[in-house]
């Protein structure tokens, strides 16, 4: 009862849940900046977004504010931005297809499987791997670098940019074969421990 009424009493409680609600409505604005070609200021929203990605995290440790729903709007935001982005620059000519191919195969990929997963024995829960992580930071990375490129011709930006781009590549397959073993190994333990009661 203490707990409850000390964060009833906490007016930055959902401070977290607002900025990953902020990043999801910047998303538009800097989509129809890179359609514009206002690559200065999609350049400023994406670091705008990446600000909001890495305070609500921040903010959600030092408030003990994780909540249910932070833990899936978080990801949820952050895909949702990325892939988009990711499409944008492909119809711009700024990101080869085949990347975008890549990291939308995956994305689908395991929405699909996490969706039979749940049908078929309740699961729903994965916790994010190392790979995991280092695919989502090699994304931020090239998208931050492409838009970087726009703006300066410099060679360590060329460089980093192509680096970035190989690296998100990489940790696609490598995060999504991990995935996929995941799951598929989860049914079957499952199965060998006979039905949960969590």
């Amino acid at each position: 009862m203490t707990d409850v009424s000390k964060s009833r009493r906490n007016p930055f409680r959902a401070a977290p849940n607002l900025l990953t609600l902020l990043r999801i409505c910047l998303a538009p604005f800097l989509v129809a900046a890179i359609l514009e070609n206002r690559f200065e200021l999609s350049f400023i929203l994406f670091l705008g977004a990446g600000l909001t990605d890495a305070l609500d995290g921040i903010l959600a440790r030092i408030l003990e504010q994780r909540t249910m729903l932070g833990q899936y709007l978080d990801p949820v935001a952050d895909k949702l931005l990325l892939s988009t982005l990711f499409v944008v620059l492909m119809y711009k000519n700024l990101i080869p297809t085949e990347v975008t191919v890549m990291v939308l195969g995956r994305d689908v990929g395991i929405l699909l499987v996490s969706a039979i997963l749940y049908a078929a024995a309740g699961r729903r829960e994965f916790q994010p791997s190392i790979f995991g992580k280092a695919n989502t930071l090699a994304q931020v990375t090239a998208v931050a670098l492409v838009l970087l490129h726009q703006l300066t011709q410099a060679s360590w930006v060329v460089i980093l940019r192509q680096f970035a781009l190989y690296a998100t590549m990489l940790f696609t397959v490598i995060s999504g074969l991990q995935y996929a073993w995941i799951a598929a190994g989860r049914p079957g333990a499952r199965a060998a421990s006979g039905p949960s009661t969590r």
